[in-house]
């Protein structure tokens, strides 16, 4: 019988010894910036895509064959609202690689572009330059685990910033966070927004968590990058707003001096977002800064 337990003990240990290992993460080095800019080409040629149009509509169908052609488990989370525009359909588009014990890691991104009617505006950078590094980190990190890639629609507002409108699409997805009861199973959030301006500032504003604004820097500063990030005194509105609200962890990725000076702002929300603006180098930035960051995140979670 004694032997019979010794047998059984030494067949577990064999049994565990075969499952596989989490892959081992990435080198920020694997991050291929033409293949975001890749992406970010594809999304300006489906033209202005504003929350309700017909080009979001295939813009996040693109999205959702993106992620499922990388191997991710995609949900498309379609919701209605009431907006200054009246009735309009909102589709958030969620990638998610496989799932395991312990905390969820989130890479969120809006896609839509402001509703300018009197201008052709693509947004190139606003929100092309963050998708496509979001569709890329996918690609990358896909055998990783507990990883959720989130493209959020209506982060722009119709009119004007307010309780009734913007963050349409965050807004939602933290409320069904709560309603599933998941607030808790989320580690932090990592959002990108604005992140292919050739002339690279992102501007780290005092409304993130703190201790994911002094992860960042450490991520730049061990990829050589901490010249490209900079705090900002002043609070900036985008999708991270409702995570906080909510208590989960966030950060804002986010370059708010996208012009034609230094420190200028002037390119934002006009026809001048387009594709000449942008720089493969600054998409390879972000991405590869991000890899660092997901790492050093999920590496403070094991220890």
């Amino acid at each position: 019988m004694g032997g019979g337990i010794i047998a059984w003990a030494v067949l577990v240990g064999l049994l565990v010894g075969c499952r596989p290992a989490s892959p081992p993460w990435p080198s920020p080095a694997t991050f291929d910036a033409t293949n975001a800019y890749r992406h970010v080409i594809e999304l300006v040629a489906f033209g202005p895509r504003p929350s309700g149009s017909e080009a979001a509509r295939r813009t996040a169908d693109y999205l959702a064959a993106e992620l499922g052609a990388v191997g991710l488990e995609v949900e498309v989370q379609e919701f209605h609202a009431a907006t200054p525009r009246g009735p309009m359909v909102f589709r958030n588009v969620i990638g998610r690689t496989r799932a395991a014990r312990g905390p969820v890691l989130l890479v969120g991104s809006h896609y839509d572009t402001k509703w300018l009617p009197q201008i052709h505006f693509v947004g190139a950078n606003d929100s092309g330059s963050s998708t496509g590094v979001a569709l890329e980190l996918a690609r990358v990190l896909r055998e990783q685990r507990n990883l959720w890639f989130v493209f959020f629609d209506g982060e722009e507002a119709i009119y004007d910033y307010g309780p009734q409108d913007g963050l349409w699409g965050s807004r939602y997805f933290v409320e069904q966070l709560r309603a599933t009861g998941r607030v808790r199973d989320v580690q932090a959030l990592v959002l990108l927004d604005m992140v292919g301006d050739a002339d690279l500032t992102i501007t780290l504003a005092p409304n993130n968590t703190p201790a994911l604004l002094d992860q960042v820097f450490r991520a730049a500063e061990a990829l050589g990058y901490r010249r490209y990030f900079q705090f900002v005194p002043h609070e900036i509105l985008d999708d991270h707003v409702p995570f906080l609200l909510a208590g989960i962890p966030a950060v804002n990725l986010i370059d708010f001096q996208f012009g034609s000076a230094p420190g200028r702002n002037d390119y934002w929300h006009t026809a001048e977002d387009t594709l000449d603006k942008l720089s493969v180098r600054s998409l390879e930035i972000v991405g590869q800064t991000t890899i660092q960051l997901l790492g050093q995140l999920r590496s403070a979670v094991r220890r």
